[in-house]
């Protein structure tokens, strides 16, 4: 499978979920991404163009160091400087051109990488009538990876946008890709911006 839309045009019934492009990520802190400057300008055309059927997920850190259940817990204690106590929490925002198109795009919360884990996303969904996801953000071997996946599992039409997703690895955001094309070629179509943006009336 290459990069194309496979099973016939994008309408009504599609939304643009885009993952997690918030201030955290896009900023000078230990989970910066430098590769969300290139996507950036594609996820707002997409975004802009579909401001109505666009929902964005967002990660929200824990309040303080060590807190969380599990292995959480650790992983706070390693990731300290990201918790919201040392960030702040104006860092969980939006990037700026994307915020700016809330409302009328929709907001969904999480704690984890999956936005799945409570019903909210999939209530929205069910109740727009949704059955295709088109999927932009980061990381794409991350909280991607976590969304589509589950958007599988319940029988989602997944589209991601090569040119709109990324992840801080090279190889890991490559490996996923290679992932998504050889062994969920039934549920995950793989497409550039303009080729959804063509077929997405």
């Amino acid at each position: 499978m290459g990069s194309e839309i496979v099973y016939g045009p994008l309408g009504a019934h599609c939304v643009h979920l885009c993952v997690d492009m918030q201030r955290l990520f896009a900023e000078k802190t230990e989970w910066h991404m430098p590769w969300m400057d290139r996507i950036r300008p594609v996820v707002h055309r997409i975004a802009s163009r579909h401001p109505t059927k666009t929902i964005f997920t967002r990660f929200i850190p824990a309040e303080r160091p060590g807190e969380g259940e599990g292995t959480w817990r650790q992983y706070y204690q390693r990731w300290a400087s990201m918790t919201l106590e040392r960030l702040g929490a104006d860092m969980i925002e939006l990037v700026p051109e994307l915020g700016t198109l809330v409302p009328p795009a929709s907001i969904i919360d999480k704690h984890v990488y999956s936005p799945w884990m409570d019903c909210a996303l999939n209530d929205l969904l069910l109740k727009r009538g949704i059955d295709t996801l088109v999927v932009t953000g980061g990381e794409t071997d991350v909280c991607v990876f976590a969304t589509v996946l589950g958007a599988i599992d319940r029988g989602y039409r997944i589209v991601i946008v090569t040119d709109a997703v990324c992840s801080s690895s090279d190889a890991s955001h490559d490996a996923s890709m290679d992932v998504y094309r050889s062994r969920y070629g039934q549920q995950v179509e793989i497409a550039t911006a303009e080729q959804v943006l063509d077929t997405w009336q």
